[in-house]
């Protein structure tokens, strides 16, 4: 597998002397080496954005917009740490995981919660799959009813295939620059619509924006609000993942194995600095679409009473533009639905399918430093599970019940996760790459706050909440 940056092939996940490279110094420097981030971007700003936030703000209009904000930037520093040790270490995620006491045989109790976490993602990427499949559907039907179960079952099954075929021989660069190029410009656009809006029959003014920080969750909203905080933003799966592309990024191998020295720390610390960097403009780039996919929710469906639901979701969603722009903006939105979508489910697989491969050598199935059978393993999978995913949507068919189901048991495994950072800073990250004094604050705050929502999701899912 080639390092970026190098025509070598080399595999990232051995570190060694000859590895090694000196990390750039600020932001111009450090461009060229971000990707983690972008994949991320990708993966976010689909199954959490488009979905889950826009039902939200058509369910309960402005009056969440104040979860929207906190949901996006309350992760952040746990992704951070997590990353952090996975640069000092060159270990994925879920090898972390499992060090974690108590095990259960050779597996921990996290990547057993994990396992839950990994089934009910079955559901939130059938729905991705299933979104994709249903906006080519409208736009290309087969049969002639673009909603009828014939044109969604062939688009389905070529929305599984078509992806199989592009990730399967692990050209994933072009992939990651297609998807991320697609999901800016729709992005961009999602985001002058929401901001042009006070210009239109659907114009929101400076006390609606207020309203949504009030810190209130109004009734009936509350399932909507716990999915949300799971799904948009990083999730648990995409702070799990980010840890497998920074390896793969290089900056792992990059600094190479720790020998103590402080030419080692050194190098850690540069690019560590590089991740912070890779992750702000990830969160850039998914709070901005995250509030403008709410806004339109809020100030277009919410006056209507209309909510995104079935198989229908997909042109209802539609009217965030059909209705400010016309019905021309109709194919412009499906196209941009399908990049959008498309892109969460285009990263979604090659990591999944890392993690899942990373779980069976936790278990002793597989030697993780086999570079063969690693990759063997990988492309297995990257036909599984896209397969797995697709029939789970033509069986259900109900895209935005099947993501907030995700999205909910991400909240919970949050909490596993943090469980994790913590245990794993203290234990094996070498002191000299703490961050500051502010960054420690933050990772406290985003850990106490995780903790809270994460309990308060478990009661929720199990109605042991006492009654008003």
């Amino acid at each position: 597998m080639a390092t970026a940056g190098s025509g070598v092939v080399e595999d990232p996940y051995h570190l060694t002397p000859e590895g090694v490279k000196e990390p750039p110094e600020g932001w111009i420097g450090s461009l060229r080496y971000f990707g983690p981030g972008l994949i991320l971007s990708a993966s976010i700003v689909g199954s959490g954005e488009l979905i889950a936030t826009t039902t939200l703000g058509a369910q309960a209009g402005f009056a969440i917009l104040w979860i929207v904000i906190f949901s996006t930037l309350v992760k952040v520093a746990v992704q951070i740490e997590l990353a952090r040790w996975t640069i000092s270490t060159g270990q994925p995620a879920l090898t972390g995981y499992n060090k974690v006491p108590p095990r259960f045989g050779p597996i921990g109790w996290v990547n057993v919660l994990w396992v839950v976490m990994a089934l009910s993602k079955v559901l939130q990427i059938g729905g991705i799959v299933g979104g994709v499949a249903v906006a080519f559907s409208v736009l290309i039907p087969i049969g002639g009813d673009p909603l009828g179960f014939r044109s969604i079952l062939v688009w389905t099954v070529l929305v599984a295939a078509g992806s199989i075929a592009l990730l399967y021989s692990n050209r994933y660069g072009l992939i990651e620059r297609g998807a991320v190029l697609l999901v800016g410009v729709f992005t961009f656009v999602t985001i002058a619509i929401a901001f042009g809006l006070p210009f239109t029959p659907f114009g929101y003014g400076v006390g609606d924006l207020a309203s949504g920080l009030s810190f209130q969750i109004p009734a009936g909203a509350l399932g909507a609000a716990i999915a949300m905080f799971g799904i948009t933003g990083v999730g648990a799966d995409e702070i799990t993942f980010y840890t497998y592309w920074c390896v793969e990024k290089g900056y792992a191998r990059w600094v190479g194995p720790n020998d103590g020295s402080e030419e080692w720390a050194r190098r850690a610390r540069g690019w560590v600095s590089v991740m912070y960097k890779d992750a702000f403009l990830s969160w850039v780039v998914y709070t901005f679409g995250t509030l403008a996919f709410f806004i339109m929710g809020a100030a277009v469906l919410n006056p209507q009473n209309l909510v995104p639901e079935g198989n229908e979701m997909i042109t209802t969603l539609s009217r965030m533009y059909t209705d400010t722009l016309g019905e021309w903006a109709s194919v412009g939105f499906l196209i941009g639905a399908i990049a959008v979508l498309g892109s969460t489910l285009w990263a979604a697989i090659p990591s999944w399918s890392r993690m899942f491969t990373n779980l069976l050598a936790t278990v002793g199935l597989l030697d993780w430093q086999d570079t063969t059978s690693r990759l063997r393993c990988i492309r297995a999978f990257t036909v599984i599970l896209p397969t797995v995913w697709g029939a789970a949507y033509l069986f259900i068919q109900a895209p935005v019940i099947m993501v907030q189901i995700g999205g909910v048991m991400t909240g919970v495994f949050l909490l596993a996760v943090v469980v994790c950072v913590w245990y794993l800073r203290r234990t094996e990250i070498d002191p000299r790459l703490y961050g500051g004094t502010p960054f420690n604050a933050l990772l406290v705050l985003s850990s106490l706050a995780i903790a809270l929502l994460g309990v308060y999701s478990i009661l929720s899912v199990f109605n042991l909440l006492p009654s008003a």
